[in-house]
């Protein structure tokens, strides 16, 4: 077995809640009573603009919810969303105790819009766990497109199989095996802690 040099992460499921996901959404049309086969068939339209940086965050906002007056505000609306983020504790203490330990590259590889993405990055520090963040919305690409894999190895400069991608959903991390990398699917702490020492990769619990 290759010697593992970096981890790359994704962040929604596995450190943090997921930014904005169906769960995010149906609470977001109960909260300010819209209609959900409507907000649905328009999110799905504007969804690939969105994560990969195409369509800002008001882009987004106006096709979706704003394209008519309505009783609320847009900065209600994003606040509502923002505060859909909140931490794993543990999955993060962890996380940080690898980045402290400085053995492997740390990354970020994951699908988020700019603006949610940014707002993640600092509410929870996330730059002092990673150091690089391989993001849809700065590549142009979304996990699972083969391409965005592609890139974060070329620019870290590293060999597939030297690298693990943990992640919470299969077909990310299956195209990652076909490219050559090391996975993990990510269920619960001590599960990826078990998975990891597989790869010779512990650290004692605190």
């Amino acid at each position: 077995m290759a010697e593992i040099k970096a981890l790359f992460w994704d962040n929604g499921g596995v450190i943090l809640t997921n930014g904005w996901d169906r769960h995010s959404r149906r609470a977001a049309v109960e909260k300010f009573h819209l209609d959900w086969n409507d907000f649905e068939d328009r999110h799905e339209l504007m969804l690939d603009a969105f994560e990969t940086g195409r369509a800002s965050l008001d882009g987004y906002l106006h096709r979706v919810v704003f394209y008519r007056e309505r009783p609320f505000s847009s900065d209600d609306f994003k606040a509502f969303m923002f505060a859909q983020s909140q931490p794993y504790p543990e999955p993060l203490a962890f996380l940080g105790q690898i980045a402290r330990s400085r053995r492997f590259l740390m990354a970020s590889l994951n699908n988020e819009s700019r603006e949610i993405n940014e707002y993640r990055i600092d509410k929870f520090a996330l730059r002092d766990y990673f150091e690089a963040f391989f993001s849809s919305c700065y590549l142009g690409l979304r996990k699972p497109d083969p391409g965005i894999y592609k890139l974060a190895l070329k620019i870290t400069q590293q060999k597939p199989a030297e690298c693990i991608l943990i992640d919470d959903r299969g077909l990310n991390l299956e195209v990652a095996r076909e490219l050559g990398m090391q996975t993990i699917l990510f269920e619960d702490l001590a599960q990826l802690r078990n998975q990891l020492a597989g790869f010779n990769i512990s650290f004692s619990e605190k």
